[in-house]
């Protein structure tokens, strides 16, 4: 569950690979950035991405129909065996921004255009979408960086800045991230998570989390929770609130949504909770959080601002440290 039952996910991308950041520790919002233009913005009718049929039939056309082939089939142009390297893990882009990053509360790329660049509190620096891109590369991926200047760099920032071109700069169409659900009153718990997961995750993510190939036996039907060629633990999908809240709208796929969840809010942390007490590739980035009190509250890596441990920080309780950074 990254995605069950057809779970496609892959980071945090841009919500994404998962705006991990811009949910904050309490989730508080600062009310002077919303101007009337932003709150008459949340009135309008619900975004929705753009027709590729609508697309021109020339060099701008075609660069953004192979973004969106590349985001759909990453494994296959970068997994074992690629077509271009064979430097990451063999999941999609889609795997974490589903429906090649169209679906809303999934990690959609609707307001990618609309807010990068951006500063991030994870690198302390403003951020180009380039730099977005291969941090999931990195992270999600557990692969190597793309040539910031190649075909399929500028191919996939194309079709991504493409994706959110109708909407008004400096705005976040609702449901552009995942879902905040409400912490629990208690650690999620992984064993809760286990037995949920064989009821809601295995037939497309395998009793031993590693998914289902294509035909191929390269890349991935379905992709693998846990394991080698899952994502790293530097990946936004390592913090349970952005796991959960993914799953939560999105899991089993196509059979929940956003408005009609399959999962409850307990079953979504549990899930998420077991699915990253698995074994995953470990990697490490010295520089991230130059600031420490920017953290998010679920980032599960010492050094903190506060007194909690680090289990703590990975599986909660949540509401106690929310209510610690609020003082």
């Amino acid at each position: 569950m990254m995605i069950p039952c057809g779970i496609i996910i892959s980071s945090a991308f841009f919500s994404g690979c998962n705006n991990e950041e811009d949910q904050t520790q309490t989730g508080a919002k600062d009310s002077s950035q919303w101007t009337a233009e932003k709150l008459a913005y949340l009135f309008e009718a619900e975004w929705k991405a753009p027709d590729t049929s609508t697309l021109p039939h020339d060099d701008y056309g075609n660069l953004v129909r192979y973004g969106r082939k590349l985001i759909e089939n990453t494994g296959a142009f970068f997994g074992p065996g690629g077509k271009i390297s064979s430097n990451a893990n063999g999941m999609n882009c889609q795997n974490c921004h589903l429906d090649a990053g169209t679906r809303l509360y999934a990690n959609s790329y609707s307001a990618v255009h609309s807010i990068y660049p951006k500063f991030r509190a994870r690198s302390g620096t403003v951020e180009h979408l380039e730099k977005r891109i291969n941090d999931c590369m990195e992270r999600s991926m557990n692969g190597g960086k793309i040539d910031s200047l190649s075909q399929e760099m500028r191919a996939m920032m194309a079709y991504i800045n493409w994706v959110g071109k109708d909407v008004k700069k400096g705005v976040s169409p609702k449901g552009a991230a995942v879902e905040d659900i409400p912490y629990l009153d208690r650690a999620a718990d992984p064993a809760l998570g286990k037995v949920a997961y064989e009821k809601h995750c295995v037939t497309c993510h395998g009793n031993d989390g590693q998914g289902k190939l294509n035909e191929d036996n390269h890349t991935f039907l379905y992709p693998p929770m846990w394991g080698p060629r899952s994502y790293n633990t530097a990946a936004g999908m390592y913090r349970l609130s952005r796991f959960a809240g993914y799953i939560k709208s999105n899991m089993p796929n196509l059979a929940s949504n956003h408005d009609k969840p399959v999962l409850t809010d307990e079953e979504a942390w549990d899930i998420a909770a077991f699915v990253n007490s698995m074994p995953r590739p470990e990697k490490k980035f010295e520089e991230d959080w130059p600031d420490i009190s920017k953290k998010p509250l679920d980032h599960p890596f010492w050094p903190f601002s506060d007194k909690f441990s680090e289990v703590q920080h990975k599986y909660g309780p949540f509401k106690v440290i929310a209510d610690a950074h609020k003082k």
